[in-house]
């Protein structure tokens, strides 16, 4: 098959979870025989046309608005422009469109040359503000309902996300398919690689020799949880004699504030340390010393931390929000916890952290699952077969 993706960001534009996405899964695809061309957005120094991982990469233009809306619509007349002229001289099997941001193109190119739509939804704007609440988000929300609408076959990253497009968007669950995402034997290599660095030195940087280390690493906002993990944080404390930090990495810092001041008010501002932001390979790092990771979200379609925390060898908390009891299976690759409730997130941590043999195994069982479940390789094949349903 040839076919022509639609994403508004690929490496080494990251600006969410679709960037890695796309540039995991496609090499994937292009090794099972296929011909992939994206369309995505330039950037700064960029070359505007190459290849990458044997993914044919077409960057564009868009040209600066610092209003958010109308800059999403120039890019689609971009992205519109461009691939007018490339389908007069190539031929394509189907279009795959990556979320609401690329739906005007999307939409107008398989109407206009009768070329299939397939489109992956990778979290909808009911389902991150917990209903639709205002213009703007109705925006969205009804850019998402035209775009499964218009698609042939729309795939998830999971079950739960099969239930939300059905709820939220209306989308026949019987034309949804489910694909986890995955992690990229690349980026588990470059994980758990080692570094030589004295541990013990690197520990002085975010706790005392004595203290557990548990964390927290992805976007400061509010549907990530991280306001029950802070109120988690006495009764763990207490659990703990006192011997426990808690690191919080990531940006948003309006939220990040608030959450400072929760921190200050609970009398826990001392055992808490906010990084900001930290670079890949100083997070690498750091989860050498680490002794659990923990995401208490309200909200989650997947959950890819998930699988950089069992690469990591990590033991894993979690809430049984979204996607993620189906990424982490309860008692089998880490704890599950009830969603909102600080007391049940609190007596997982203290499960991992008091039963180290416990979490070893724990930890052996999401190495197994990684390979098993989660291998691009394997989602790529099931992506394949999603292709070849609507394959002109």
């Amino acid at each position: 098959m040839r076919i022509l993706a639609l994403a508004w960001e690929f490496p080494p534009r990251i600006i969410g979870g679709i960037s890695r996405h796309v540039a995991e899964l496609y090499p994937e695809i292009v090794k099972r025989g296929h011909e992939v061309h994206l369309i995505t957005v330039a950037v700064d120094c960029g070359s505007s046309e190459e290849t990458v991982d044997g993914i044919h990469v077409y960057r564009i233009s868009v040209g600066v608005n610092n209003d958010f809306f109308p800059w999403v619509v120039q890019m689609n007349v971009s992205m519109l422009n461009f691939a007018r002229e490339f389908l007069a001289n190539n031929s394509i099997d189907l279009i795959h469109a990556h979320d609401w941001l690329v739906e005007e193109s999307a939409i107008a190119l398989t109407n206009e040359f009768r070329i299939p739509l397939v489109t992956t939804i990778h979290a909808t704007e009911y389902g991150r503000c917990n209903g639709i609440h205002n213009d703007t988000q109705r925006y969205i929300h009804n850019k998402e309902i035209l775009l499964t609408q218009a698609s042939q076959r729309v795939i998830v990253c999971s079950e739960y996300m099969r239930g939300e497009l059905l709820r939220a968007l209306d989308c026949p669950a019987e034309k949804t398919d489910v694909v986890y995402n995955g992690l990229s034997v690349d980026r588990w290599h470059n994980i758990t690689a080692e570094h030589h660095d004295d541990l013990e030195a690197l520990k002085t940087q975010y706790a005392k020799p004595e203290e557990s280390i548990i964390y927290y690493v992805g976007r400061i906002t509010y549907e990530k949880g991280i306001y029950i993990l802070l109120n988690a944080m006495p009764k763990l404390i207490a659990a703990m004699n006192d011997q426990v930090r808690l690191v919080i990495i990531g940006t948003g810092d309006a939220y990040s504030i608030l959450l400072q001041r929760q921190a200050w008010d609970l009398g826990i501002y001392h055992k808490v340390l906010f990084t900001g932001f930290m670079a890949d390979a100083d997070f690498w790092r750091f989860q050498k010393i680490a002794n659990c990771a923990v995401f208490p979200s309200l909200y989650e379609p997947f959950g890819i931390v998930a699988l950089e925390s069992f690469a990591a060898k990590i033991p894993l908390v979690v809430s049984d929000t979204g996607g993620l009891p189906e990424v982490v299976r309860h008692k089998v690759t880490g704890i599950v916890t009830r969603v909102n409730d600080a007391d049940s997130l609190a007596d997982g941590i203290i499960e991992i952290l008091h039963n180290p043999e416990y979490a070893k195994t724990l930890v052996e069982n999401a190495q197994s699952e990684l390979r098993e479940r989660f291998a691009w390789d394997k989602l790529a094949e099931q992506t394949e077969a999603v292709f070849l349903k609507v394959k002109n």
